[in-house]
């Protein structure tokens, strides 16, 4: 078996070979606009190869290359910021990253990340993407609202939803003086063309999650709708990887870093090495649960009477919601409904 660390770059990488002795076999420079120089060298290797390389922006691009070629039997991402506790240095080169990823390799420590298979993927990327979106079209509201607040003779009618049928109708109307007018006119053909994008990618994430049965028992939790329930089940990916319900959620990123030395325990921010979308979509669907769950609002209520702040009482109630999602995936069921004791705040 021969060992290959690949230091990837945006538009080249750096190829360094080494046999179960640790012998530098060979070293390449390979230019992305060719990658089919990968196929050369790992494909003419005498051997079977073990590759690995950091997880980067576009880790995916050369996860697609490297699995076409019948020589390459496995293929690992490594944790960049772990490889670099592991492996830091004073002189740093890409021969020398691409070096100690394959050593590391070879000795079996390289931290690795957990690679989705291909439809997982592309049901990530439509996710995210409408997830973007919504962010975007949230930052165009608030402009709205703050064009429609600093008029002085401007009358709206009174709705719940100023960006509803009727308030649109509204805000199509609304007379201003320039520049906010024109403002106002741009701003309004932007929002139409984000909601009608917002409503494809909804359309997508339906049609791809109706069968999911990860997505239904998610769902199944007050405050988690279809969309969010997508992200959750998708980020998270099988909770058979999770050996520990607090593994979970530290990898969501609702577990606080733990300092202790001596008899001294302290609790600091929350953990920032996390899945942050997966983070985000436990936090919104823990501010909806609180409003329409008697067991999740309940918990809210106590955290706040303990002097929790509102943003702290949510992240507890959010971390609480992820341990919960951990047994129902663990045990195939749905969500059942529960009043809130206090002697269960953990």
């Amino acid at each position: 078996m021969y060992y290959c660390g690949i230091d990837y770059h945006k538009k080249y990488s750096v190829v360094s070979v080494q046999n179960a002795d640790g012998e530098i076999i060979l070293e390449r420079r390979v230019e992305h606009n060719n990658p089919l120089v990968f196929d050369e060298i790992l494909g003419g290797l005498s051997e079977p190869a073990a590759v690995v390389y950091e997880s980067g922006l576009n880790w995916t691009w050369l996860y697609e290359v490297l699995e076409r070629i019948e020589n390459v039997k496995s293929i690992t991402l490594a944790n960049a910021y772990k490889v670099r506790l592991i492996a830091e240095a004073q002189i740093k080169t890409d021969k020398i990253d691409a070096r100690k990823l394959a050593m590391l390799l070879r000795l079996g420590m390289v931290p690795s990340c957990h690679i989705p298979d291909r439809a997982t993927r592309d049901r990530k990327e439509v996710l995210r993407q409408r997830a973007y979106w919504v962010r975007q079209r949230t930052g165009l509201r608030n402009r709205i609202h703050k064009l429609i607040g600093k008029q002085h003779s401007l009358q709206m009618p009174q709705v719940s939803d100023l960006f509803g049928k009727k308030g649109k109708d509204a805000l199509h109307k609304a007379v201003l003086p320039e520049p906010d007018a024109m403002l106002l006119r741009q701003d309004l053909a932007m929002l139409d063309q984000l909601d009608a994008v917002i409503k494809a990618d909804e359309e997508k994430i339906k049609t791809g999650s109706k069968p999911d049965r990860a997505v239904e028992v998610v769902s199944s939790i007050p405050g988690v709708g279809l969309i969010v329930g997508s992200i959750i089940a998708t980020e998270t990916d099988g909770i058979a990887r999770f050996t520990h319900p607090e593994r979970y959620t530290c990898y969501a990123g609702l577990a606080p870093t733990t300092h202790s030395s001596g008899d001294k325990t302290y609790n600091g921010r929350m953990i920032w090495q996390c899945n942050k979308w997966l983070k985000w979509a436990y936090i919104e669907a823990a501010w909806i649960s609180i409003g329409c769950s008697a067991y999740f609002g309940g918990l809210y209520r106590q955290c706040r009477a303990r002097g929790k702040k509102a943003n702290t009482a949510i992240t507890i109630v959010a971390r609480r919601m992820a341990r919960i999602v951990y047994q129902l995936l663990q045990e195939d069921r749905l969500y059942e409904e529960r009043s809130f004791a206090p002697a269960a705040l953990v």
